[in-house]
């Protein structure tokens, strides 16, 4: 029974328990926590194929090429990653404006892509297009 005042009635008792809502809230963010990891994992993706016409250019292009087995070329010149970078550097000191285009085997990795670009960023390119091929639907 409850406490007894010194007139004989019940005090009420004013106490919330909060062990209840306490076990709830751990249970939610375990939930929480093992289901979060899981909504980012398993987005199947269906990536377009491109069906635009290719742009006139006036300029002749830097094309950087990446083959699959991860082999960078410059204008279809054989570089070494560090040396890449080098001759990038020489091209933009000549000419800020002339347009750079990458073209990947579709079997390289995707962290070797965006290394090359993160790259050619580095060295100024503002816009880097990509090469892709056209789609044989019709």
């Amino acid at each position: 029974m409850g406490p007894v005042r010194g007139n004989g009635r019940k005090r009420l008792v004013s106490d919330i328990n909060v062990t209840p809502l306490v076990d709830v809230m751990l249970v939610l963010l375990i939930i929480f926590m093992v289901t979060a990891p899981m909504m980012t994992q398993g987005l199947n993706i269906d990536l377009p194929e491109t069906t635009s016409k290719s742009l006139r250019q006036e300029e002749k292009p830097i094309i950087v090429t990446i083959d699959k087995d991860g082999q960078i070329s410059i204008n279809n010149v054989v570089q070494v990653r560090a040396l890449m970078v080098q001759e990038l550097e020489k091209n933009y000191a000549m000419n800020k404006k002339q347009p750079i285009f990458l073209r990947a085997d579709k079997n390289v990795p995707y962290g070797i892509v965006v290394g090359v670009m993160a790259d050619i960023k580095a060295v100024g390119f503002d816009k880097i297009g990509m090469i892709t091929k056209p789609s044989e639907k019709k």
